[in-house]
């Protein structure tokens, strides 16, 4: 298969069952969305960024589409649910347009061995693991790309979930006590040894879970970060995207701010397993804004109190130490082959070390 500049060759062990998915496209795709003559040019390749579900570029001709799946191996029983992306999107992007729109839902495993679904192909810019060409040392261009990320968060905690309907997604009552238990339940099945950092955190988590207002909820991506954001490449500050909606909820928008400052703000490790990671931000150079321009943005713009955000930032590298410790779970198990994850386990030492240090010198 040809690729594109964003997109590689099908890792191995993450092929796809290409006849049958042809096959059932063909049924599935109507005209108005792929035409006669370019369903004579199928290609498939894959998108090389992102270490939990996969995503594949689906070509006919210059119609191209995403699509989505959930990683090789056996997966947590409610993660990776694709009918629940696939819907969340559905209900999210008439009212949040920067979120892709679905396109088509596979909920029969006869066809690639797992749901799946499409969704319209976005184009620009991703910021990953390091500045790129078209954004370079203009510090005026890295302060108006930020200003606008910030500004999309904004945007987006402020869709009416209510007269939208899309409250339904979730539950907001009680939303960040069931995070933390939650997630220190995932670490207690995932963990591969003990780490007392991690015990720690918990503890103090739990101790100070804030006081949860239903009437305050919002939309929580639940993944908001630079290299989930896509910009225009012709104008990188402009966002016209923004992607990886797998964890997306309804309840306290912080959640959202301290998991977007824990990114932007990460120095990463010197260690092998830190090189090429989104663990060290490209963020912390000149003319990015800084955490407390962030806040008082955020701040202004909503009227909301960040005086406890502390709290969410810890959360915040917990919750992801947590997902890269379910990674490296599956890859000790030898239920993915992925060399990406072999250091993983240092990664999450790093960060629980992070998230104690945050919280061990906090005032709250």
């Amino acid at each position: 298969m040809t690729t594109r500049e964003d997109t590689t060759t099908v890792r191995a062990g993450e092929e796809l069952d290409v006849v049958a998915l042809e096959c059932y496209l063909r049924d599935e795709l109507g005209s108005e969305l792929v035409s006669k003559e370019q369903r004579a040019k199928f290609e498939i390749a894959q998108f090389p960024g992102g270490h939990s579900n996969l995503t594949y570029s689906i070509r006919y001709g210059d119609c191209e589409f995403v699509l989505r799946r959930p990683p090789v191996g056996p997966v947590a029983p409610t993660a990776h649910n694709m009918p629940r992306d696939y819907k969340l999107l559905s209900v999210i992007n008439p009212h949040f347009p920067l979120a892709p729109k679905p396109v088509l839902l596979c909920e029969d495993n006869s066809v690639i061995g797992v749901p799946f679904y499409l969704m319209e192909r976005r184009r620009g810019l991703i910021v990953r693991f390091k500045v790129p060409a078209e954004i370079g040392e203009d510090i005026a261009l890295r302060r108006r790309l930020s200003e606008r990320v910030v500004d999309t968060l904004v945007a987006l905690h402020a869709v009416d979930i209510q007269s939208s309907g899309i409250v339904k997604i979730g539950k907001p009552a009680g939303f960040v006590t069931r995070q933390v238990r939650g997630w220190a339940d995932r670490w207690q099945r995932s963990k591969t040894g003990e780490l007392a950092e991690m015990d720690r955190v918990i503890n103090w988590l739990l101790d100070r879970i804030p006081g949860e207002n239903d009437l305050d909820a919002t939309i929580v991506h639940n993944d908001f970060k630079l290299d989930n954001i896509m910009l225009d490449a012709d104008d990188p500050s402009r966002v016209v995207a923004v992607l990886d909606w797998e964890m997306c909820t309804v309840g306290d928008p912080l959640v959202d701010v301290g998991l977007f400052l824990s990114y932007w703000t990460m120095k990463g490790t010197d260690g092998e397993a830190d090189r090429n990671s989104s663990l060290r931000a490209v963020t912390n150079g000149p003319g990015w804004m800084t955490r407390e321009e962030i806040i008082e943005r955020y701040e202004a713009r909503t009227g909301r109190d960040l005086s406890r955000i502390v709290f969410y930032e810890t959360f915040a590298r917990f919750k992801v130490a947590v997902v890269i410790q379910q990674i490296y779970f599956r890859f000790v198990r030898g239920q993915t082959q992925d060399e990406r994850f072999r250091n993983f386990d240092a990664l999450v030492r790093e960060l629980s070390r992070e998230a104690l240090t945050l919280a061990e010198q906090s005032r709250i």
